[in-house]
């Protein structure tokens, strides 16, 4: 009896979906900052994603996603500043401190500077931010295990 009851439960919170027809759903408004960055970094054209998410942080300066992606086309680009890429990781971080591609990220720029505890430090934050493993955490340590690989 109780299955049935949690099965009729269950239909109910069901119902007001299914009802709404396929037109009403809310328009999510695409990022057109994000948008075009994306496009640049697909293509690896660094310094048009970069102009564009400096642009974009010109405008709206409290952005963690513009932040993590202009820090992160940094470190992708050639001669990366690794002041600036650590700056806009670390301001990504405080404007939101559970934002996964920006601890992934930046776990990966510190290997980049050779500070393993770091990236540890960082990869320790995405498992308590993550419930089930996400993609960001299993990145994060398949870098840390490939720097510890290699010979120093």
């Amino acid at each position: 009896m109780k299955l049935s009851v949690v099965s009729f439960a269950f239909a109910l919170l069901l119902v007001p979906a299914a009802a709404l027809p396929a037109d009403s759903a809310p328009a999510v408004r695409a990022d057109p900052v994000i948008e075009q960055a994306t496009n640049a970094v697909s293509s690896k054209d660094w310094a048009q994603a970069q102009a564009v998410l400096k642009d974009g942080l010109a405008r709206d300066p409290n952005n963690a996603d513009y932040h993590n992606l202009y820090a992160y086309s940094i470190r992708k680009g050639a001669n990366p500043d690794m002041n600036l890429v650590f700056k806009h990781y670390n301001d990504a971080l405080r404007i939101d401190p559970k934002h996964r591609g920006a601890h992934e990220y930046i776990g990966e720029a510190y290997l980049m500077v050779g500070n393993l505890p770091k990236a540890k430090e960082h990869l320790s934050s995405l498992d308590k931010l993550c419930f089930f493993p996400c993609s960001e955490f299993t990145d994060l340590k398949k870098s840390i295990a490939s720097y510890e690989a290699k010979p120093r």
